[in-house]
């Protein structure tokens, strides 16, 4: 009987540390960022983003993910409900390459290798680092020298997923970033001409869908 057990727990160890399922991907979608320019919605897609998300899913319930995007960005005064925006009527474009990794909890179980546990709701909370511009220097009144800068910040966010074939499968997802910057929009108190007067820091935003293939042997919780 001990013999019998060692053996289920050896198989299990070897299924999480070699078999899990793994699900690689594509998402794809729209960006939008809330800060000192342009407009205030935090749901506003505006620019078209994208990249490549990693799972690994440590039981029913919860997923390690990792993830790499491009998300562009932009705010435009003119586009403001606000008059104070308005009558500044400044604009800027900004690209953010983003590498994050976190953890991704189901509402009800999920497997894929399964009949009936194939969709859920999902939460998820990452931590990010990312690479954007800022302005380095004024050459001339509106000219800009940038420099490319490293921050770090705070996904989250809600989606759901589903299956879609047998080895493929879906989701829907909004993610949040809270980042501990202030200048993706080139607000700087280093130049008056830029200096907005605002001190909270800025937010990006992610709202799209993602394809995953999933391969690996089944993992021990479906056995």
């Amino acid at each position: 009987m001990k013999k019998q057990f060692l053996a289920i727990v050896l198989i299990c160890f070897s299924s999480i540390s070699w078999g899990q399922i793994n699900e690689i991907g594509i998402f794809l979608g729209g960006s939008n960022y809330i800060g000192d320019v342009g407009k205030s919605n935090y749901i506003n897609p505006n620019n078209v983003a994208g990249g490549l998300i990693y799972k690994y899913n440590i039981n029913p319930r919860i997923a390690l993910r990792g993830a790499l995007s491009i998300l562009p960005i932009s705010g435009d005064d003119a586009e403001s409900s606000n008059p104070m925006r308005i009558n500044r009527n400044f604009n800027f474009t900004n690209s953010i390459k983003e590498v994050a990794i976190g953890i991704e909890y189901n509402f009800f179980e999920y497997d894929m290798t399964s009949q009936d546990k194939i969709y859920t709701p999902y939460i998820l909370l990452e931590v990010g680092a990312f690479a954007y511009n800022t302005v380095a220097s004024e050459v001339s009144a509106g000219q800009y020298n940038l420099k490319t800068m490293v921050s770090y910040g705070i996904p989250f966010g809600v989606g759901f997923k589903g299956k879609l074939a047998e080895k493929i499968g879906f989701s829907i997802e909004t993610r949040v970033r809270y980042v501990f910057a202030d200048d993706l929009d080139y607000t700087t108190s280093k130049i008056p001409s830029l200096s907005f007067g605002g001190n909270a820091n800025d937010w990006y935003m992610f709202t799209g869908i993602s394809l995953v293939y999933a391969f690996g042997r089944p993992a021990c919780f479906t056995n």
